[in-house]
């Protein structure tokens, strides 16, 4: 059955966080693709990925998230039934993210020099500024060997790349700390205790022809469902499966 996942952060970190991989998986998938239209979706997510990093301390609050998360999984060290050689890679696997995000320069410092990447993050701005009279060197680019384009792609994705492991793995481990259970809305609402979690997640079938407006805070949350469609009724009880973590 097919099912729509919604995720909401319960804290602003975590939003953060959300929209930077958000912006990383929009890159990553430009970056693979062939028509030419599309390398806007990738130079636009990489300013706003940019934009984001500007206004915040990220690298010493993810690593400080990293550090959390190993001290919490070394408790389990030693404790019968747990698979201790999965559990000393994953120790592993956190500590080096940890340290290649301290030891990298800082996020995206070679990104904001590219000579290139900043004639085309001043024009991006201006509505309908990518035209090849705006942006000619950006013309020239597009016009290059797939392969050329594809590699430039790769080598700013990889400016980004201590990052992107460090963000992806820490939001791994709090995504597998909560398990999905079914809920029923009643008349289109819904509301629990969250106990200290810090990210919703959120499984419901189309068919409903609802989507979820969720508020709350790492004590206490609510989900109201809306219909899509202006004027269709709520059903009475709605099933949704949910996993706070």
């Amino acid at each position: 059955m097919q099912v729509n996942r919604y995720e909401h952060p319960l804290n602003e970190k975590v939003r953060i966080y959300l929209r930077l991989e958000y912006l990383i998986r929009q890159m990553s998938h430009a970056a693979k693709l062939t028509d030419q239209w599309q390398y806007q979706v990738f130079f636009r997510a990489l300013f706003d990925l940019l934009e984001i990093l500007d206004q915040i301390q990220l690298k010493a609050e993810l690593a400080k998230d990293l550090d959390k998360q190993r001290e919490k999984l070394k408790q389990w060290l030693n404790i019968e039934g747990v698979d201790q050689n999965a559990l000393l890679e994953l120790l592993d696997s956190l500590e080096s993210a940890q340290h290649q995000l301290l030891s990298a320069n800082r996020l995206g410092q070679e990104l904001r020099e590219d000579r290139f990447l900043g004639g085309i993050k001043q024009r991006l701005s201006i509505p309908g500024g990518s035209c090849c009279f705006d942006l000619p060197a950006l013309h020239h680019w597009q016009h290059l060997p797939l392969a050329h384009k594809q590699n430039d792609m790769q080598n700013w994705l990889n400016q980004i790349q201590e990052l992107s492991h460090a963000l992806g793995l820490w939001l791994k481990l709090i995504r597998e700390s909560g398990q999905f259970s079914p809920q029923v809305a009643r008349s289109g609402f819904y509301q629990h205790e969250a106990e200290d979690a810090c990210l919703l997640r959120l499984d419901i079938c189309p068919s409903h022809g609802v989507y979820p407006m969720i508020s709350g805070h790492r004590s206490r949350f609510a989900i109201r469902f809306l219909p899509f469609e202006e004027g269709a009724c709520i059903a009475e009880c709605i099933e949704f499966k949910l996993a706070i973590c």
